[in-house]
Order: C-alpha cells, then sequence, then structure tokens
C-alpha cells in the first residue's frame, strides 16, 4: 500500500493558509529564549531554546524540587533544622561574595526558612546546607538532581551544584528550565506561592526578591533570576492574564537593567500575540478512508481528543492541517484502532502530529466477498 497525503475536508480548509507572510518573530538581544504554553506545555516561541548554556542560580529551581521532593516523601519536615557547615557558610555566605541568605555557621536553620533563603534570596549557603542533608555532599546531591531531571523529562540538563556556581558540566537549556517550572506550579503549587513573596528577612537582614516582574504589575507569580559573569543575566518567570499562564526563560543579558526591560517587554508582547485556539473536538470525524476486503467501503478518522494550540495570530493564518494514511485501510479494523495520523503546521512553530484513529469497527469480507470486492475494483480499474 502507498502512503497517501490529503487535504482535511472543506470546513478545515477554513484553516489552512490564507496568508503569504510568515509568522513575525521579534527581535530580542537575549541569546536564550522560551516561551512555554502552561497549559499545553508546548514551547510556542524559542531563541536558541535547545542548546546547553550555563543557568546560573535559575538551576536552583532543581535544587527545590529535591527538597520538595523530600518533603512530600515525608523524608523531611517543615520543622526540621539544617546546619550551616563550615563549607556551607564560606562557599555561600556573605564571605564568598556570592548570594546570601547571610545564616550563621553552625547555626540550625528550619527546613521552611531555608526554602524562603533559596527563592527569595537565592541563598547560597541555604542551597549547600540543604544538599549535605539531603546526600551528605553537594558532590552527590548534584548526581541525584540530574538523575531526577531525568526522571521529569530533562534530557539535556546535567548538574554540579546546587547552587549554579559556574561549572564547565553544569548545564540546562532555555526549554528544559521552562519545562521544569512547569512541573513546580503544577506538581508543588503550595510552594510556588513562595516564589511570589518579594521579600524575606534572616538574621536580621531584610533583602528583595531578584525577579523584576513582580514588581511591575502584570501578573507575575515566579520564579527565578540567575546571573554569573559566564551566564550573563536570566530570568525564569511566569505570569497570567485573564486565566491564561505563560512560562519564560531568557538567559544572556548584559545587565539587570536590560534583563527587567526586555523579560517586561517579551512578557506583554507574548501576551498580546498569542492565543489558544480551539481546533477540533475530540471524536471530531476528518475524513473517511476507502477500506480493503470491508464490509464497509470507509471507515472514519476521528481525533481522540479535543485539539488546541496556542500560536501567534499570523501562525494561526497559515496554519495547515494534513491527514496521513495508507490506503487503502485493510480490514478488520477495531473501533479505536490508529489507522492514521494528523499533522499540524504553521510558520514559526514545530509541526506536531497527532494519531487519528477508527471511528467505528469493519469487518472483514468472508472468501465470497472478498472475491467479489477484487472483481469490482479490477472492473474499476
Amino acid at each position: 500500500m502507498t502512503a497517501r497525503l490529503t487535504l482535511l475536508s472543506s470546513f478545515l480548509i477554513l484553516l489552512a493558509v490564507l496568508a503569504a507572510a510568515p509568522a513575525r518573530a521579534i527581535e530580542s538581544p537575549a541569546e536564550y529564549i522560551s516561551l512555554m504554553d502552561y497549559d499545553t506545555g508546548e514551547i510556542i516561541y524559542e531563541k536558541n531554546g535547545t542548546e546547553l548554556m550555563a543557568p546560573a542560580s535559575m538551576s536552583k529551581l532543581m535544587t527545590m524540587v529535591m527538597l520538595f521532593d523530600a518533603i512530600r516523601d515525608g523524608r523531611v519536615t517543615l520543622e526540621d533544622e539544617f546546619v550551616i557547615s563550615e563549607n556551607a557558610w564560606r562557599k555561600g555566605g556573605a564571605a564568598s561574595g556570592s548570594s546570601t541568605m547571610f545564616a550563621e555557621l553552625g547555626s540550625r536553620v528550619p527546613v521552611k526558612d531555608l526554602i524562603y533563603g533559596v527563592i527569595v534570596q537565592s541563598g547560597n549557603d541555604a542551597c549547600i546546607a540543604i544538599a549535605e542533608a539531603l546526600e551528605g555532599s553537594e558532590a552527590a546531591f548534584a548526581e541525584k538532581m540530574t538523575e531526577r531531571a531525568r526522571e521529569i523529562g530533562l534530557a539535556k540538563s546535567t548538574f554540579r551544584n546546587a547552587t549554579g556556581w559556574p561549572d564547565e558540566g553544569h548545564l540546562m537549556t532555555a526549554n528544559e528550565l521552562a519545562k521544569l517550572a512547569r512541573y513546580i506550579i503544577d506538581t508543588y503549587p503550595e510552594f510556588y506561592e513562595i516564589y511570589a513573596v518579594r521579600d524575606f528577612e534572616w538574621n536580621g537582614i531584610s533583602q528583595s526578591n531578584r525577579n523584576p516582574l513582580l514588581y511591575m504589575n502584570m501578573g507575575a507569580d515566579g520564579l527565578k533570576t540567575g546571573h554569573t559573569s559566564v551566564s550573563g543575566y536570566g530570568l525564569t518567570a511566569s505570569a497570567t492574564r485573564n486565566d491564561r499562564r505563560l512560562i519564560l526563560v531568557v538567559n544572556g543579558l548584559d545587565s539587570e537593567k536590560a534583563r527587567a526591560n526586555e523579560t517586561q517587554r517579551l512578557m506583554d508582547w507574548a501576551f498580546r500575540e498569542f492565543r489558544k485556539y480551539d481546533l477540533l473536538e475530540a471524536g471530531q470525524e476528518l475524513e473517511r478512508a476507502p477500506v480493503w476486503h470491508g464490509t464497509s467501503r470507509t471507515v472514519p478518522l476521528v481525533i481522540p481528543e479535543a485539539l488546541a494550540l496556542t500560536m501567534s495570530r499570523d501562525a494561526r493564518k497559515n496554519l495547515d492541517l494534513k491527514v496521513r494514511y495508507d490506503s487503502p485501510v485493510q480490514a478488520p479494523i477495531e473501533q479505536g484502532q490508529v489507522i492514521g495520523k494528523l499533522q499540524v503546521s504553521a510558520p514559526g512553530m514545530p509541526t506536531r502530529t497527532y494519531d487519528l484513529q477508527a471511528g467505528e469497527s469493519v469487518d472483514e469480507l468472508g472468501l465470497f466477498g472478498k472475491a467479489m470486492s477484487a472483481l469490482a475494483a479490477l472492473i474499476s480499474g
């Protein structure tokens, strides 16, 4: 049988190419960009989104997943206290010149406060204390971070420490940071609320959340900034407007001001340009495929689940939907059997493929029926 490619029937042709211009992209000085629709998890815009980069403190999102997992599994409680070792104090404290919670050497800090120390204050000392308490050493903790990352679908990310401190092997992609942010929002909503907290005080020192979008009255409620000399300035952010949530990752900017201005501009652009479009209903018939040696001459191809995509207005205008299947389909056919694919493509977005199922069962003809069917086919050519 030869592969057959066919356009959808007339009601879907309305969704096909209506304009010749490609989808508009946005120019940005950010070296890396990933924009995700939270509801679908689809990357709807990216710039070097699959390229490995130094994530700096944005990788602390993974550090917190490790702690949240331990709390969920009952291995740790919010009231437990972790010790600030000399290693945590020297590498992550004020003397190191890095982001710090200002926890005192040898002090015991409740887990609840360490969470705020990492999320709000970006404390490296808090991160190292968590790593040492959970796995004995920061190096062992980093190995577990990488293992856990694979489990939640981060195929490229590797970790060498709990803080995001520069290391040639400590790398993530912008797309995987967006995926990690979505995982936290979806899996740990009770902890995600903390990412919107604007300030936290420890040891008599109050520090403000470094996420600039929290102060711009634009619906932002997380997540994490990052900066080193290697990575430049970055931000993994999420915001909601009119019951829509988007996740934005940028990295490689050259200043705090650029990070604030560019992330605000990109988020505003994303909410303005992208919409969620309901394209197909669950069980909708796309066309009928010819059947070979079946009690019915055709079988309906249906999409099992509703199809909705978030895309730019220009991409929507240039949307192209095609059905692929081997024709004719050989009987017998069970209802729900996958017998085709729906291919959805548009400029500026990756091609997506969805299963198409048989909308009804078709029995196989008996010997006499097959003979008559073959004769009819021969006569008709």
